[in-house]
């Protein structure tokens, strides 16, 4: 095992790489230097035991900066796979509502060739009979019975090709408005191909620099660095109870909340992945969307949108099944399962999981359904 020194030297290296890192995602940001590593024992004196060098923990105090930053990349990596999920949502509206204006294009130019071809024949007609309407062969008829019979006939026709040109007519408008409202979502679709491309390779680069992080931190330290985050949650819980929030609380899950709640429970122990709707691996909105999903609500498929368009209730009357948004971003979601607990997917490298529902904070609660 490498030295205290070396260890206290490793942890500072990792700090100062993250932070170059993630200066643009979080300015400001700052974090505690490590403690200068401690000094060479001074010899002993003659007839005294050398003192056996022990190996010294990293200080508390550098394990909370790395995780400060280890929660800063995973904050940020959420918030560009909400961007991303909500592009991929975008793409597929878009690409469906291509395909239905192709399916109206390719209609609309049958129905045109067809009206094209009626009114072909309407010119043959007229050309046979000398190029004379049918009101001027109706006028130089001698039989006053098939002038009567002629004159209904005549303005039956008036109207037919009145209709003939006027459907003709709004076929080709519609066509044409069918080509530029493709042309426009064929727009919308590249631009969002490129946010999810965006998106994508930012959370890429975040999570490339939280492994990183973690991949300099010893066996020891990622035990330290996981009980200083299991402590850190247990506070924020504790905190969140005592200020009697739940006190009273008597909400009962729907049929529909406590088949979401099934759902999300059953997928305990899978892994997190950015963009998973399942159902092998699940993001955090992934998971929530796919509860309800289950329990036959559709909701939106990202935590920013489950924010903004679901209705809200206050925490104290929240119930199982109900969604709990987190951050002031909206970035994280999870779903209420009673007594103070939620089921989440919390971030990559862990598995959908039980948490306290006051170990984040809390922006507040969205009920789907209601």
């Amino acid at each position: 095992m490498a030295s205290g020194t070396t260890r206290g030297g490793l942890i500072a290296a990792a700090v100062t790489v993250v932070c170059a890192v993630t200066v643009l995602a979080a300015p400001g940001t700052a974090w505690a230097g490590p403690n200068p590593a401690p000094s060479a024992s001074a010899t002993p004196a003659p007839g005294t035991t050398p003192p056996t060098a022990p190996t010294a923990p990293t200080p508390s105090k550098d394990l909370q900066a790395v995780r400060a930053q280890l929660d800063t990349l995973y904050h940020d990596a959420a918030v560009a796979t909400d961007a991303y999920n909500a592009a991929e949502e975008a793409a597929k509206k878009q690409s469906a509502a291509l395909v239905e204006l192709a399916r109206k294009i390719v209609k609309g130019r049958e129905r045109l060739a067809e009206l094209k071809t009626r009114a072909g024949a309407a010119a043959a007609a007229q050309y046979r009979t000398g190029g004379l309407p049918d009101e001027a062969h109706l006028l130089l008829s001698d039989d006053p019975q098939e002038f009567l019979d002629g004159t209904g006939r005549v303005l039956q026709g008036q109207k037919a090709t009145k209709g003939l040109l006027a459907e003709l007519t709004q076929t080709q408008q519609d066509l044409e408005q069918y080509a530029k409202d493709a042309s426009a979502q064929w727009q919308k679709l590249e631009a969002n191909r490129k946010a999810k491309a965006k998106a994508q390779k930012r959370i890429e680069q975040q999570i490339a620099a939280a492994e990183e992080l973690e991949s300099q931190l010893e066996k020891q330290e990622k035990e330290r660095l996981a009980q200083l985050e299991q402590e850190a949650a247990r506070q924020a819980q504790t905190a969140w109870l005592d200020t009697g929030v739940l006190k009273g609380a008597q909400g009962k899950a729907t049929t529909q909340g406590a088949k979401a709640v099934r759902f999300a429970t059953a997928q305990m122990g899978k892994p997190y992945e950015w963009g998973a709707e399942g159902p092998k691996t699940f993001d955090c909105s992934g998971l929530t969307s796919q509860a309800w999903a289950h329990a036959g609500v559709p909701v939106p498929r990202t935590s920013q949108e489950q924010w903004k368009q679901l209705p809200h209730v206050a925490v104290e009357d929240m119930r199982p099944g109900d969604l709990i948004i987190y951050f002031k971003d909206a970035s994280h979601v999870a779903l209420y399962v009673g007594d103070g607990t939620i089921v989440h997917a919390p971030r990559p490298g862990r598995t959908v999981t039980l948490a306290g529902a006051g170990s984040m904070p809390i922006l507040g609660v969205v009920r789907p359904g209601a």
